[in-house]
Parts: structure tokens; sequence; C-alpha cells
């Protein structure tokens, strides 16, 4: 049976899962803030900032209305970056009509070091959380290429609602009940893709994006396990999953602004040129907290944030890492 299902966030992502949404049978709204985007995704069925000459499905509609946004949706869709889903949600969030919350951000809040999920508890408390993660680059999803990803909610029920309402002959949805391995996995990976971009930029080699790449994931599973996470979430399609394709695949923001900061440019520019928001670069910075606060190393973020955030040299940042005591591969320490 069809859904009503209101998508927030007209970036490449957003305007991906609604489509999928729409290819999946349900009427779907689109939010957007940027009225020309808005405007000509209407007109045309084509996002033609985000994801120019990818048509989308001809039912998808969209608006700037946030209100009658979240009036419509039965089933309530995050899609905007998470340091905006405070502002975005605390005026509608705890009105909304909507039974369940689909989170497809990936992010930890500057300043409160909140999860998503957590966030949502405070803006959406009478929704059931849900939350999407997995290698998926939108560009690729909206081109309707083969993908597999994990939902995961703390209700069972919930997740296979959204596999069920989800599912289409080109994404495939695997269920989860570890949300907090999920959300961790999907926030912390982009800190590790910056980290694989350095060393793409410094010209650095193969032999050092695997370690880095496999190290990152014992470090992500060290916090995670910490938080309570299950420990195999981390080797699925949201953990080690996510990880590979944002380190490697050249549609990655994250990995771009990395290699860029590799080859010696300094990070305003970076952003102002990729003109999108790369994650990573604000998650290292809670992700760098949390990992003091729980008394947990990692070593590969906290260089990552030494880079960002005090102008460390990206090659004093390789020296601390390479140069660290020695231990056991499997030391927790």
């Amino acid at each position: 049976m069809s859904k009503k299902v209101t998508v927030i966030g007209a970036g490449s992502w957003g305007t991906a899962v609604a489509n999928t949404f729409a290819d999946a049978g349900h009427d779907v709204v689109l939010w957007g803030r940027n009225a020309d985007v808005v405007s000509h995704l209407e007109a045309k069925k084509e996002n033609k900032k985000y994801l120019p000459g990818v048509p989308l499905n001809p039912s998808l509609k969209a608006t700037t209305d946030l209100a009658r946004a979240f009036a419509h949706g039965e089933i309530l869709v995050c899609s905007v970056p998470t340091q905006q889903i405070r502002s975005v949600f605390k005026e509608h969030g705890k009105t909304m009509k909507a039974q369940v919350l689909v989170n497809t951000s990936k992010g930890i809040e500057n300043g409160t070091n909140l999860t998503v999920e957590e966030l949502f508890l405070e803006f959406c408390p009478n929704a059931i959380y849900t939350t999407l993660s997995g290698p998926s680059f939108a560009l690729e999803v909206a081109k309707r290429l083969p993908t597999a990803v994990t939902i995961a909610s703390r209700s069972l029920d919930a997740a296979e609602e959204i596999q069920k309402r989800l599912t289409t002959p080109y994404f495939r949805i695997y269920t989860s009940t570890d949300v907090v391995g999920v959300d961790l996995a999907g926030a912390l990976k982009n800190v590790i893709a910056i980290g694989s971009g350095v060393v793409a930029g410094l010209n650095l080699g193969f032999n050092a994006r695997a370690a880095l790449i496999n190290r990152g994931i014992v470090e992500i599973a060290r916090l995670g396990v910490k938080r309570g996470a299950q420990p195999m979430t981390f080797m699925g399609l949201a953990g080690m999953g996510d990880l590979v394709l944002t380190c490697t695949g050249p549609l990655s923001r994250n990995l771009r602004l990395g290699q860029m900061l590799g080859e010696g440019k300094k990070l305003a520019d970076i952003q102002r040129e990729l003109g999108q928001v790369a994650e990573g670069v604000y998650t290292a910075k809670s992700a760098y907290e949390l990992a003091k606060k729980e008394n947990v190393s990692m070593p590969i973020t906290e260089q990552v944030y030494q880079v960002l955030y005090h102008d460390s040299p990206p090659l004093e940042s390789l020296k601390a890492l390479m140069g660290r005591e020695l231990k056991a591969e499997w030391d927790v320490s």
C-alpha cells in the first residue's frame, strides 16, 4: 500500500532517497530551502544543482514550505546535514504526524556531541527512529545503479516496515537493531575518509591507504562498542562497506577534501571549491571530544582533528601516527 512520504533536504542524497521512495510507488514530497532548485525540480523533474542531467520520477513533488512538508508525511525522512537538524526540526518536530522517522544524516552535533538519534529524541519524541546507512553514493542511487544498505531501529517492526517500503529492484535493504553502531559508523567514516584523502594527496601509496582504512574501522568500532554498539555492525554495510566506499570512491566529498589538504590547500578554500557540506570536518571535532570523554584511543581521528582545527602539517600528523608506541594488533589502547 502506498504511503505519504516527506523527505527533508533537497541536496543530492535527499533527492536520491526521495526518488527511490517514488520509484517504490509512494506519494513523495521533497522539501528544500533553495527556491530555484525546488521550482526547477517541480517543473523539470531534475535537481539541476546537485544531480544535473539525472531524470527523476515524474510523480515526485517538491516544496519550500516546511510546514506543508511536515504535514504531508506518514513517513518522514531527514536528509539535511547534521549541523542543521536542530534549526530545521525544532519548530515542527514535536507536532509532526509521521509515526516513523528515517534518518539519512551522518554526523555528530558540534557543541552538544549528540548523535542523530539523541537529537531526534529531543525534537521528535513521538516518532519511531530508524537510521539508513551503507555504501551509497547519491548519484549512483539516483541513476538506479545496484545498491545495498542497512536500516536500523530499536523497533525491528519499524526497520522491517521501511525495508519493505523502500526496496526497489536497484535498492536492497538489510535490517538491524543496532542504532548506536549504525549511526556512529556512518558519522565516523567521514573522518577516516578525510585521512584517506590526505594520504592520497601526499602520494603515499596504496599500502598506507589500506592500513589507514583498516585501522580506521578498528578505532570506529572501539568507540562504538564503548557506547553499546554490537561489534559485528562494523564489519557490515554500515561499517566497513561504507568506510571503504567513502575512503576510495571519487564521488566522496570527504575524500576529495582530504586530498586537497594533502596537496597543501587551505581548508576554507577547499570548502568553497566543493560547494557542498563535507560532514567529516564537523564530525572530527565532536569525535575527538567524544573519544576524550569516553577515554577511547582514536589516533587517526585525533590527527585529522589536528590537521583541520590546529593547522598541523599533514606530514607531521603522519609521523605522529607512525611513531606511536609499538603494540599488539588487537591491543585495545
